[in-house]
């Protein structure tokens, strides 16, 4: 599939799945709360929020999250850590009720190129809460079968892992999920 038809499937309101610089996640445009409730259904979850990822902090901005609470994240971009800022200041869509939100500048050009397109991605690990994620395409289909609008297939990638989660508060950096990348609190 090529970048363009990925933009424009997004952009109409798709969800898809795609490779990240992780592991495979659900995607979906964050502006669109229709796409966002299409996302936590195929995920079978509520009330926990995925991660945002952009190209830019403004992407994050423009969604309502503090510029103060991304100048320290912008440190660990672009790569695979997600910081947890405030998020009550977002849509309830998107922060699920909850008042943080994990972000992410990926690592990953196709990534970067295509949110530049559509703004800010809403993502979930490409699999139903409670059983392992996806690593391939076939997984990923094995799980949503026909009720996810598209696939992109970017290999095998049982070699990597989850984003690190950290949250960074009062100048003090907590690591909640250590994943892909080792961060020094």
């Amino acid at each position: 599939m090529q970048v363009e038809e990925i933009i424009s499937r997004l952009r109409s309101g798709q969800v898809g799945v795609m490779p990240s610089d992780t592991v495979y996640g659900l995607m979906c445009v964050a502006r669109d709360p229709n796409a966002v409730a299409q996302l936590y259904r195929l995920k079978q979850r509520d009330s926990k929020p995925g991660t945002l990822i952009g190209a830019s902090t403004e992407q994050f901005i423009e969604l309502g999250l503090a510029e103060e609470d991304l100048i320290l994240a912008q440190h660990y971009w672009p790569g695979p850590v997600s910081v947890v800022v405030p998020g009550s200041t977002t849509s309830e869509y998107l922060h699920q009720g909850k008042d943080s939100l994990a972000v992410r500048i990926p690592d990953n050009t196709l990534l970067q190129e295509i949110c530049r397109e559509t703004g800010a991605l809403q993502t979930s690990s490409a699999n139903i809460t409670g059983q392992p994620v996806a690593t391939t395409i076939d997984q990923a289909r094995a799980y949503f079968g026909d009720k996810v609008d598209f696939y992109v297939d970017g290999g095998d990638l049982s070699h990597n892992q989850p984003s690190t989660i950290i949250q960074i508060k009062d100048g003090v950096t907590n690591v909640l999920r250590q994943g892909a990348q080792q961060v020094v609190s």
